[in-house]
């Protein structure tokens, strides 16, 4: 990051939008001394959602700049040491601000869960932001914090109980939560798109050089299967087409590192837990199918604007009440090469893609502007990285402080 005094610590772009006006309440509480502003390319709106969250948002700025603004997008990178970016679907509004915050020596995240875009942010500015010691963080969402950072702790713990590397870590998914338009409208667009090719594959961001000879291991789960370690039936995770490329890129990137908790060839898979006995296995069996209806569907025109015009538009999302009402459970389990096994756990309250989201963004920011000596390799590291490449410990233990339960989390 480059020297020069900058006007705010954080600057939160997409705040008006569903999850970006939950991200202002939460620095209105959260951001203490921090100097930070509200961006997008509307000021009235800005200025409604500061008065909307009330006292604790009043002296944060306001910054416009539209995301098709490449000059503006320069100016608002050059006034903050962080950006964090709601404003989705990243493929179409996101690139700009990638590039001028890379440009800038700005850090920045995001939430998005988008991989066909996160690769091409990988192979335009990873290698300049390593060079300068600039994070490009993404995916610092539901998409993938509990995968990323459950998956870093556990394999951590592992080498600790054992003192070998982690062979492998499976996790099993829990949810109960709603969805919001700007993550609908990401899912709808990379699918129109054409680039599911880029989104099915296992290693769509590993760096060059690490894909496995051996592939077997790595496939997706497209089955209902039990798995006696949790004693439960599970189906195919929606999302894990996009936490296990994350996880892996993790792995991949700490290959060279001398106290790597991942083994050379670090195997994660995650699955979505229904239940036990006949009605879990009933759920699975019914999931599987329908997750592979619903993926060939959206390939077709007609499917999308179905999906489109019965689900949120962009801007809209859950009632307070059933985002309230919302949680998420990760339980994980690590192994070692000779079978040294390790739990973990990462869960929370509230609705995992919007309440959840919220912490989990707006401690990436908090921790990129406030705990840059402790943050994994020091003050110089950057790329573009993943949550626990970039943010690590520190960041895992933001998130027991906010509520988030991470387990087991070293002392």
């Amino acid at each position: 990051m480059t020297g020069r005094p900058r006007a705010y610590d954080v600057v939160l772009y997409g705040a008006t939008g569903f999850v970006g006006r939950q991200t202002v309440a939460y620095f209105a509480s959260h951001a203490g001394r921090l100097r930070w502003a509200l961006a997008g390319r509307n000021v009235a709106k800005l200025r409604e959602v500061r008065e909307a969250v009330g006292e604790g948002a009043a002296r944060a700025g306001l910054v416009v700049a539209d995301a098709a603004d490449a000059r503006a997008l320069q100016r608002l990178a050059a006034q903050s040491r962080v950006v964090l970016s709601t404003a989705g679907p990243f493929a179409l509004h996101g690139s700009a601000l990638v590039a001028a915050c890379v440009r800038q020596g700005t850090h920045y995240c995001d939430i998005t869960g988008e991989t066909p875009w996160v690769r091409d942010m990988i192979d335009r500015h990873h290698a300049q932001a390593a060079q300068q010691g600039t994070r490009i963080v993404p995916c610092c969402g539901f998409d993938s914090v509990p995968s990323d950072i459950g998956a870093l702790v556990v394999a951590l713990a592992v080498r600790r109980a054992s003192g070998e590397r982690c062979a492998s870590v499976r996790a099993l998914h829990s949810m109960r939560g709603g969805l919001n338009g700007g993550t609908l409208a990401s899912i709808l667009n990379m699918a129109q798109s054409g680039r599911f090719r880029d989104l099915a594959d296992p290693f769509v961001l590993n760096p060059d050089g690490t894909r496995p000879a051996d592939r077997s291991a790595h496939a997706d789960v497209v089955t209902p299967r039990y798995d006696d370690d949790f004693g439960a039936w599970s189906a195919p995770f929606v999302m894990a087409a996009i936490n296990t490329r994350v996880v892996r890129r993790s792995a991949a990137l700490m290959c060279d590192e001398s106290r790597t908790p991942f083994g050379e060839d670090f195997i994660y898979q995650e699955t979505l837990r229904t239940g036990r006995g006949a009605r879990g296995a009933a759920m699975a069996a019914g999931l599987s199918l329908g997750l592979g209806v619903g993926a060939a569907g959206l390939r077709m025109a007609p499917w999308r604007a179905a999906v489109r015009a019965l689900l949120p538009a962009p801007g809209e999302g859950p009632s307070e009440r059933a985002m309230d009402s919302g949680s998420f459970r990760c339980e994980l389990i690590g192994q070692s090469a000779h079978g040294h096994t390790v739990r973990g756990r990462i869960a929370g309250r509230g609705d995992p893609g919007n309440r959840a989201t919220t912490i989990f963004v707006c401690e990436a920011a908090l921790a990129l502007a406030g705990d840059a000596r402790r943050l994994p390799g020091g003050a110089k590291r950057g790329g573009v990285l993943t949550p626990a490449t970039a943010l690590g410990l520190p960041y895992a233990k933001r998130l027991t402080a906010a509520g988030i339960t991470v387990e087991p989390l070293p002392g």
